[in-house]
């Protein structure tokens, strides 16, 4: 049977008809600092996370058409903030390259491994180089290379500007042309979106929560020598630990944490929108999140932003809430 959610009227969240709509929650308490990927139009899949202050291996799968939740098989360890991606060419495969581990510290783990959507299994993969271990990178891939950039190697960790490329039919990490191999500047916790080759990470923060950044950095991966460059278009709110998903040409940036103006509770509502056609923020477009929250992961399918879980208050704590938003 289909979910109300899906045959309730939407609730409208701004005067241009963005909306929010409930979905079945998680199948857990509650859940932050995972990833969410789409292998096909029907299904979103999560990996991983934290409930509670526990790092966990859980792997759920969401069928869109029926508005319910399946678990699958766990991931090899248990891993938060990992760094995961689906292969456009190959998409019931993903790529799970790192993540942190579980406290204290969280470290980081080279691991890495691909899941077999129809089978449901994990197989090992060639580690990333153990200097280069780290979670909450952002992520790319254009054509069979898949490109992370930034992140940490540890809860406590400096924020790196590392920027690296694994080659999916060599199963090999490859070395990238000096300027495509740092970000502008170190970045952790950033959103980031994919518009046919140019790769975006969008705000972020460096080395603290409330550190929080405004800027856009795009590489064109069809032109790694050109290197990275910063847009001169910034962020109408710097934030961190926000989400971003890209519809059509347009990037929407969702959430995060670091709000000074929120005190202890420190997150951000603020749903903001980039024009990557035009370089700019499109101000008319912005609105809010129905519940505001950071640590979060989102997927853009048919034009739709899916957004399970997610820590509501700064730090550690989490809601087993989703919701989807209709620009």
């Amino acid at each position: 049977m289909i979910h109300s959610a899906f045959i309730i009227p939407l609730l409208a969240c701004s005067a241009l008809a963005q909306s929010w709509t409930d979905l079945s929650p998680v199948p857990l308490s509650a859940l932050q600092e995972h990833i969410t990927l789409s292998p096909n139009p029907n299904q979103i899949i999560t990996l991983g996370g934290m409930v509670g202050s526990n790092t966990t291996d859980t792997v759920f799968l969401y069928s869109i058409p029926n508005n319910t939740w399946t678990t699958l098989s766990p991931l090899p360890i248990p891993l938060n903030h990992p760094n995961a991606i689906v292969s456009p060419s190959s998409p019931d495969k993903i790529y799970l390259l790192g993540g942190l581990t579980e406290a204290p510290n969280w470290p980081a783990t080279p691991n890495s491994y691909i899941y077999d959507v129809p089978s449901n299994t994990w197989r090992l993969l060639k580690p990333m180089p153990s200097a280069l271990a780290r979670g909450s990178a952002a992520s790319a891939i254009y054509n069979t290379t898949i490109f992370l950039a930034g992140g940490i190697p540890r809860s406590s960790g400096r924020t790196l500007d590392t920027v690296s490329a694994y080659h999916i039919p060599s199963d090999s990490w490859v070395t990238l042309p000096d300027a495509a191999s740092r970000l502008p500047a170190a970045r952790d916790h950033a959103g980031y979106a994919q518009i046919g080759s140019k790769f975006f990470v969008i705000g972020g923060r460096e080395n603290g929560v409330r550190a929080v950044k405004d800027t856009v950095f795009i590489l064109d991966m069809t032109d790694l020598g050109a290197g990275w460059k910063t847009s001169s278009a910034r962020m109408p709110t710097a934030r961190g630990g926000l989400v971003a998903a890209a519809v059509g040409s347009r990037i929407y940036t969702f959430g995060g944490e670091g709000n000074v103006k929120e005190g202890s509770r420190g997150v951000f509502d603020q749903v903001e929108v980039y024009d990557s056609e035009g370089d700019r923020w499109l101000t008319e477009l912005e609105g809010v999140m129905r519940v505001p929250r950071h640590g979060t992961s989102a997927v853009s399918v048919d034009g739709r932003v899916y957004i399970p879980g997610g820590g509501v208050v700064e730090g550690v704590g989490a809601t087993s809430g989703f919701d989807v938003f209709v620009p």
